[in-house]
């Protein structure tokens, strides 16, 4: 699979500008500031919906302008779509396949898997839990189109809990019924997400700890861990026990909405260990493994962006991934 051509109306820093590409590998070259990043932002958006640096779409709007478009054709086993995008202030985004509209964003995503590696993925390091839990959802919703649906329904039974629980204390009033009738929808939900977290993690493990010792060498020992409340299997027991808690704090304290993935290297986190140069060969290796694993799990190569990435490496770790 590959992205054939590429047009963008008013997004970001272009006018108005239409680019055809090789099946094979491209390169964008220029000054800093001139719109390179820009233009795989834009493939980020046809494959997966959304910008990869920040959820506001309004952001991708060219400066003076009020909408942006952008219109690409893939390339995928011989066939060739149709993919538009496009936004305007104050209005729904719309995605389109071939010319007809997705009802749902959602179902768009997994069908052009994308997978981009950029000196912003720093964030899965530096940046809080929810970061990580981002990299695994994009990851999976990449080949499971069930698991995305799991994670927004999770998502609003727990926004519909932690409002209970608001309520119940501000007002000193409990109805246990109801915050039952959450509870349930969070076990159906959560379980499913949690297997699918815990089975990409096992799988991944081997293939990133690969590429990571063919960057580096050989010379640091890496590891992954998937931290979750669920891994000791009763997640209904648990909600139940932290009912007292979650009623005095207003929200909900258990969950996969509290999953992580501890990134780790020589047994120390690698937010605390690692040189710059360590923790983007570390990146590199994770954002290498998504490919390779989204590749096996969907059988289509997913479209790899490559962003300023030999940015503070040494010279031998350059010539490995070369």
């Amino acid at each position: 699979m590959y992205l054939k051509i590429l047009s963008l109306t008013n997004f970001k820093n272009y006018e108005q500008v239409k680019l055809i590409f090789s099946p094979r590998i491209n390169c964008f070259v220029g000054n800093n500031g001139v719109g390179k990043t820009n233009i795989l932002d834009a493939v980020h958006y046809l494959s997966l919906t959304k910008s990869f640096f920040n959820p506001v779409d309004s952001i991708g709007i060219h400066h003076g302008e009020d909408y942006f478009i952008i219109d690409g054709m893939f390339v995928k086993n011989g066939e060739e779509d149709q993919i538009f995008c496009a936004f305007q202030r104050q209005k729904q985004k719309v995605m389109k396949k071939n010319g007809k509209e997705y009802q749902r964003l959602s179902d768009h995503v997994g069908k052009y898997p994308v997978v981009m590696i950029s000196p912003a993925d720093s964030v899965l390091i530096s940046e809080g839990s929810e970061e990580r839990r981002r990299f695994l959802n994009k990851i999976i919703s990449q080949y499971n189109t069930e698991y995305l649906d799991s994670v927004l329904k999770y998502n609003k039974a727990l926004q519909q809990r932690n409002k209970l629980l608001k309520e119940f204390s501000s007002s000193g009033k409990f109805d246990r019924d109801t915050i039952l009738i959450w509870d349930a929808q969070l076990v159906k939900y959560g379980q499913f997400v949690h297997r699918q977290r815990a089975e990409l993690v096992n799988e991944l493990i081997p293939v990133f700890q690969e590429y990571y010792t063919m960057i580096s060498s050989g010379k640091e020992l890496v590891r992954l861990t998937y931290r979750s409340h669920l891994t000791e299997g009763d997640f209904a027991g648990a909600l139940n026990g932290s009912l007292d808690k979650d009623r005095f704090l207003g929200y909900t304290t258990v969950g996969i909405h509290k999953d992580d993935l501890v990134l780790e290297m020589g047994g120390h986190p690698v937010k605390l260990l690692g040189s710059q140069g360590q923790q983007k060969s570390y990146l590199v290796a994770l954002k290498l493994a998504k490919f390779e694993y989204i590749r096996r799990k969907s059988g289509i190569p997913p479209v790899l962006l490559l962003d300023d990435i030999f940015d503070k490496f040494d010279a031998e770790r350059v010539e490995q991934i070369i």
